[in-house]
Parts: structure tokens; sequence; C-alpha cells
């Protein structure tokens, strides 16, 4: 099992920056891939970055590209999400996903792709 709890959300006005991170614990999380999803209000949960089990390779989905940088620090099981330029399409609960089971992508982006979830944060960017 492993456990996964995100936190730094919170609100902020369009142009701010946040940082979230992902503290994870259980068996040997270090090792797993990690990604960033978020689920804004009457939309389904989409894909927003991904690293390996290194570190050495990220991906982000179009909309945050030059914006947001996933990272990991492997030491303290911890991955983060640094998100600057936030705008109000960016509002949304954010959950962090480790996959602990390879399915064939190198670069893992969706949902049944990873099989252990945060309870989320909020991120509320404000015009």
């Amino acid at each position: 099992q492993v456990q996964l709890v995100e936190s730094g959300g919170g609100l902020v006005q369009a142009g701010d920056s946040l940082r979230l991170s992902c503290a994870a614990s259980g068996r040997t999380s270090s090792t797993y891939p990690m990604g960033w999803f978020r689920q804004a209000p009457g939309k389904e949960r989409e894909f927003v970055a991904g690293i390996t089990w290194t570190g050495n390779i990220k991906y982000y989905t179009d909309s945050v590209k030059g914006r947001f940088t996933i990272s990991r620090d492997n030491a303290k099981n911890t991955v983060f999400l640094q998100m600057n330029s936030l705008n109000t399409e960016d509002t949304a609960v954010y959950y962090c996903a480790a996959q602990m089971y390879y399915r064939g992508s190198a670069y893992p982006r969706t949902m049944s792709d990873y099989d252990y979830w945060g309870q989320g944060t909020q991120v509320t960017v404000s015009s």
C-alpha cells in the first residue's frame, strides 16, 4: 500500500504562484512514477504532469507547459508541482497519483495508469 497526502493548495489571484506537495509513505514509494491530475467543477479529472521515478523525465499537458514544473525528492518521498502564472482555468482540486504496476507506457497520462491517489488539495484562482 502507498499513502499519498497533498498539501499547498489555496486561494490566489491570477498571475500568482503556488507550490503543491505530495508526501508518499508505504511500500518503497520513491521508486514509483508519479503524476498530478486535476478536476474542475463539472469536468472530468485530467492529467497535468508526470515524472519518472528517477526524476529525469518530466512531461506535461499542453495547457500548463512553461508554467508548471513537476519535481521530486526521493530521499523525502515527496513530489512537487510548482505552478506559476496561474489563471482562473487552473482552478480545480489537484490530486497526486502513484503508479505501482507498469502498464506499458513509459509516460503514463491516464487515470487508469495509476494505482494510488491522494485526497486532493483545492486550488482556486481569482481574477
